[in-house]
């Protein structure tokens, strides 16, 4: 723990004393190099929680501004910021936070043109953008560089999450989940809404999962998915095969 400051000891301690984290485990936090594609509903409690726990360097992907119908779920922003790059800001909001970590923002979309260049040489990556077309580029960018996804999606009422490490013999990829899935009309929380505090809890619990893909504590849901609804307050696990046909990870004989 030599290379935490007395501040950062203090600010870390409650990580610190969980013999699952402890020093090391913080360590790597702080060394660690996470990209957040988008700043929405599950993308600003994700970069909360990132940022409190002390990740060395969080990379925000958004081409967005913040609007007055986003406060009553994205709790990273306030009045003042209407009408603000959502990533100048998410950039502020980390500053006030946490000055300890280092924001690379990024006010772009993401494509499958820019998505390796803008996710190469990062340690996990969070996913919580609201379209397929958007998902399905960071996932096969992902995939290509070998780096963990936690995916995170929410409806009205219900909310996923899975991590996909599918270079794995074993462990399925993210279009093994959902294949070649595409988006229909009138399907956006703008269409449809949604309840504002669900995105907390599941933005919340993607930041955990990169906490833990990060320092290997407990057991990884890799090859589950996780699913919450929120009308009848409960909560499952299932498991996710691994798709020997998928043209993402099928038939590459290539675990790392």
């Amino acid at each position: 723990m030599s290379e935490l400051t007395d501040d950062q000891l203090d600010r870390y301690a409650r990580h610190i004393i969980l013999k699952e984290i402890g020093g090391a485990g913080q360590l790597k936090l702080r060394v660690s190099r996470v990209a957040i594609v988008g700043a929405g509903g599950l993308g600003s409690p994700c970069i909360q929680y990132l940022a409190a726990a002390g990740i060395g360097q969080l990379t925000i992907i958004d081409d967005d501004s913040v609007a007055l119908s986003n406060l009553q779920r994205q709790l990273l922003f306030g009045t003042d910021d209407v009408g603000r790059a959502k990533t100048d800001a998410a950039t502020d909001a980390v500053a006030r936070l946490n000055p300890d970590v280092a924001v690379n923002r990024q006010h772009v979309r993401l494509t499958p043109e820019n998505a390796t260049a803008l996710l190469a040489a990062h340690d996990v990556v969070a996913d919580g953008s609201d379209s397929f077309a958007t998902r399905l580029a960071v996932a096969d960018a992902a995939h290509a560089l070998r780096i963990p996804l936690v995916s995170a999606a929410v409806g009205p009422f219900e909310g996923q999450l899975a991590t996909f490490r599918g270079w794995q013999s074993d462990l399925p990829c993210y279009r093994c989940y959902v294949g070649a899935a595409t988006d229909r009309a009138g399907e956006s929380c703008a269409d449809q809404g949604i309840i504002g505090a669900l995105a907390g809890v599941i933005g919340a619990m993607q930041a955990l999962e990169v906490i833990r893909e990060l320092t290997g504590f407990g057991t990884s849901l890799a090859g589950r998915l996780l699913l919450y609804d929120a009308l009848a307050a409960r909560m499952r696990t299932l498991r996710l095969p691994k798709d020997p046909g998928c043209p993402g990870c099928g038939n590459q004989g290539n675990d790392l």
